[in-house]
């Protein structure tokens, strides 16, 4: 047939999008160590991404887990925040080499998915001392190790949108 349309099929990233309450049984699947790590992830920009994959670098696996948008808004970050809704943010988190699995939360943190992974390294951005990550005591108990990534590039998705805005 020469003028029959491609099938086409949903993308192989959209598998590494996983429900909360499936995690415990994908995670099987994940080689080991596991790193965790979680965020907004709004408007992708280059911290994000390098921060990724830095943490990534750090062990076999990369888990992300996303605040859902009512646990933005609860973040303050601004009432027209997300400008993403979870699932789009999760599709593009997804689609990154990096990453091997997206989760999300309701909650204001991760502690339950951290609680629930068991990740050997948790990881969060330089903005954050390692006392203050959410599970970096029940992670170190076990053995594992805490990062503060720092940032390489001066970069955030609120800055962006002031830029966007003429706010800046």
């Amino acid at each position: 047939m020469q003028n029959a349309l491609p099938i086409y099929s949903m993308p192989e990233f959209e598998s590494k999008i996983c429900p909360p309450e499936l995690l415990a049984e994908k995670i099987q699947l994940l080689a080991r160590p596991l790193v965790f790590t979680n965020g907004c992830f709004d408007i992708l920009h280059r911290g994000h991404v390098t921060y990724l994959a830095q943490a990534r670098a750090l062990g076999a696996s990369l888990i992300v887990a996303l605040n859902t948008d009512e646990s933005v808004r609860r973040l303050g970050k601004g009432d027209d925040r997300p400008i993403n809704p979870l699932a789009n943010r999760a599709a593009v988190i997804a689609s990154l080499a990096a990453v091997d699995l997206v989760t999300w939360f309701h909650e204001d943190t991760p502690f339950n998915l951290i609680d629930c992974v068991q990740p050997e390294i948790l990881v969060k951005g330089g903005d954050w001392q390692l006392e203050q990550i959410v599970g970096s005591r029940e992670v170190l108990a076990r053995g594992g190790v805490v990062h503060s990534i720092p940032f390489l590039f001066d970069t955030s998705t609120t800055q962006t949108l002031k830029k966007i805005r003429g706010d800046e």
